[in-house]
């Protein structure tokens, strides 16, 4: 097994042991399985599935950050975490509406790395909502 710590600015969100970990990092994706070799990852906004140990998959829409796994214990680090029954459906589709609309707009004034970034973060939790 292997012991999972996600921890945001509000303090430590998530401890549990689990069989596995899918994330995306900068590099793509990955699965973290028991005895892999120790990794630090930057991660993109993704979906962060853990599979527990009855085999059932837990779903969370990450923003982001970075993640330390070595000995069988994984750290990750993230701005802001949302469990699949947490995310409010209605107020990702308007932040993915808004980011939309300010990524169409073209203006030279939008700052569009960040209106891209809340575009990818509204669609993971779109997407992990399900």
């Amino acid at each position: 097994m292997i012991k999972i710590r996600v921890v945001t600015p509000l303090g430590e969100y998530l401890d549990l042991d689990v069989k596995s970990i899918h994330v995306k990092s900068v590099e793509g994706e990955m699965t973290i399985l028991p005895k892999h070799m120790p990794i630090v990852a930057a991660l993109v906004p993704c979906r962060l599935k853990l599979k527990d140990g009855n085999d059932k998959d837990l779903d969370y829409a990450i923003a982001g950050g970075f993640l330390h796994f070595g000995n069988d214990e994984a750290l990750l680090l993230t701005d802001a975490i949302e469990g699949k029954d947490e995310i409010d459906l209605e107020r990702a589709k308007k932040a993915y509406e808004r980011a939309r609309a300010r990524i169409d707009k073209k203006d030279t004034t939008t700052n569009m790395k960040r209106a891209e970034l809340s575009l990818q973060r509204a669609l993971n939790r779109i997407s992990v909502h399900g």
